[in-house]
């Protein structure tokens, strides 16, 4: 077995611990956005584990795959980003303004 080759096979086996920890945070949540964040997590790992498969075959037949892959996470993320940002600002309550005291109140 080439250095290539066992390289590339460790790779693959830290990905797949990833995915694994990454389909825990899946199941245990706590929270929507850390669901969200893990799923991404797994589509990186995906696309990291084919172009690993790719370079230990030596061929190209799943780049378009890789491509697709990245461009649905980065527009995921960038649309849960947004309207995480947008529901924050939402949701907040406006502070009640401060009454200066009047001549009989302390």
């Amino acid at each position: 077995m080439s250095v290539m080759a066992l390289a590339g096979w460790i790779s693959l086996a830290f990905l797949a611990f990833g995915a694994l920890g990454a389909l825990y945070r899946i199941i245990r949540g706590p929270a929507l956005l850390d669901r969200a964040i893990a799923l991404d997590v797994i589509l990186i790992v995906f696309s990291s584990g084919l172009t690993v498969w790719m370079a230990l075959n030596e061929h190209t037949h799943f780049i378009v795959v890789v491509v697709a892959a990245s461009l649905i996470g980065f527009l995921s993320s960038t649309t849960l980003a947004r309207f995480t940002v947008e529901g924050a600002h939402a949701n907040q309550s406006e502070p009640e303004p401060q009454h200066a005291p009047t001549g009989g109140e302390l």
